[in-house]
């Protein structure tokens, strides 16, 4: 008899670069930071400092402050950053944008910055809504014919049965009801609730009267809710400053029809949104914030490459974060002594104006030893699923001192693929030898070029 296991149809996740990142590993005692754990190693001042960063805000003393990790290539800048939105969970909006991401041709660079700033700051509304929550027990469309004749049939209404541990309730729903449930992907044994004035749909999960049930896909079970059906109910709903602004950027937007929302994906056109719309937004938020309404997330934007921005930009964001709504603002460069974008008289360090680095606090990223370079790569082996050999981990941190870490990373995976050819189920270290003398590095094809520059096509 053959017996075979069925494989999960959940998608794989795809590895990126800093998917090894867990948090920042600090002591839970004293904030001291471990040699290696959740998925870094060494940079030990950097994350202790990054530590304080991430409870400054968390107590909500951070906002409208910047911060600049700087350090030359491949030390760890992108991973502390990383590691600072893994700390602060998915409650804090964490928005990642690299410098070059300003420059685009259908809106203003300051533009940019403004949208990713509001993109950066949360807003928690806390409302007491009346609302019809249970498990569904039932889901029937009614049809009519159609008052256009011909053969086509409509929703006329919808009948929904609730189930809560106290009672149930059969509900008769208006047809565009039944179109948010159908986007909701709401089913028989889903917990669910309605929203009685708006009549918005919200799907909490499956009811884990259910869990026992074999089923391919991770489902989040959820208990059967208690009291009645029809209750009060306080929703807590996450939203972002941007996410209000495009809200009312376009209040008539021409009904869901098949027709209008197929121009919107013709025509995806982004838009300006008016300073005049955000001063609007923001008086009603400030009004929401002092009734008790909703309360202000200062979040994190995170940007990459800072010196790839031009004097302009700068000022710009000089002026943003003496703003009374302000994110947390986390920069990260590479470059020491250089000209400013956009100003090629003015040498600045780290290619940033003087007084803005006057208001920034900055962490120091240093180059990696051989060993914490050896702990690096047996965690990105062990994350991509590669089985490798002390040696050859060994001859791979060599390669990274002589050449760059990054490049070493790079090498796993053809070594990997080098030794299945070989018949080897882990990497030896002569995979490693033949993939580094297969392929070159920055350096070596630099020398490649000043040796034999005449070569080539200028």
């Amino acid at each position: 008899m053959k017996i075979e296991e069925v494989k999960s149809t959940t998608k794989t996740q795809r590895i990126a670069a800093h998917s090894h990142v867990k948090g920042l590993g600090l002591s839970e005692e004293d904030g001291t930071a471990h040699q290696t754990a959740a998925g870094l190693v060494g940079q030990e001042q950097a994350r202790e400092a990054a530590g304080i960063v991430v409870d400054m805000i968390r107590w909500k003393k951070m906002a409208g402050r910047a911060v600049l990790l700087a350090g030359p290539p491949g030390t760890g800048k992108t991973a502390i950053a990383m590691a600072i939105a893994q700390e602060l969970g998915t409650k804090v909006p964490f928005c990642p944008m690299v410098g070059s991401e300003v420059y685009s041709a259908e809106i203003k660079k300051t533009e940019v910055l403004m949208e990713n700033f509001r993109r950066a700051i949360g807003l928690r509304i806390k409302e007491t809504k009346e609302v019809y929550e249970g498990e569904v027990t039932e889901l029937t469309p009614c049809e009519t014919e159609s008052s256009l004749g011909g053969y086509g049939k409509v929703v006329s209404h919808v009948v929904i049965g609730l189930k809560t541990a106290k009672g149930t309730k059969q509900l008769k729903l208006d047809p565009s009801v039944y179109e948010s449930l159908q986007k909701e992907k709401v089913e028989t044994g889903d917990v669910i609730y309605i929203e009685a004035n708006t009549g918005a749909v919200r799907r909490q999960g499956r009811c884990d009267n259910y869990a026992t049930e074999f089923d391919l896909e991770a489902e989040e079970y959820v208990p059967l809710p208690k009291g009645e059906v029809h209750k009060k109910k306080e929703v807590v709903q996450d939203v972002t400053l941007h996410d209000l602004d495009v809200a009312n950027a376009k209040p008539g937007q021409g009904g869901q029809d098949v027709l209008s929302i197929m121009e919107g994906l013709i025509k995806p056109r982004k838009t300006e949104i008016t300073d005049k719309l955000r001063k609007e937004i923001n008086k009603v938020v400030n009004r929401y914030i002092d009734q008790g309404i909703a309360e202000l997330v200062p979040g994190v934007l995170f940007i990459d490459e800072v010196h790839m921005l031009d004097l302009e930009c700068f000022t710009y964001l000089h002026r943003a974060l003496e703003s009374a709504i302000s994110p947390i603002v986390i920069f990260a460069t590479n470059r020491g002594k250089c000209a400013i974008k956009g100003a090629d008289d003015i040498v600045s360090p780290h290619g940033m104006p003087l007084d803005l680095l006057d208001r920034i606090l900055i962490i120091q990223t240093l180059p990696y030893a051989q060993e914490e370079m050896h702990h690096i790569l047996k965690i990105r082996a062990h994350t991509e699923g590669i089985q490798i050999e002390d040696s050859a981990l060994d001859l791979l941190a060599e390669v990274a001192i002589r050449t760059t870490l990054r490049y070493a990373v790079q090498l796993l995976t053809p070594a990997n693929l080098f030794a299945k050819i070989n018949g080897n189920t882990s990497v030896q270290s002569e995979e490693v030898s033949h993939t580094a003398a297969m392929f070159h590095d920055a350096k070596k094809s630099a020398k490649i070029l000043a040796d034999a520059g005449d070569k080539f096509l200028k």
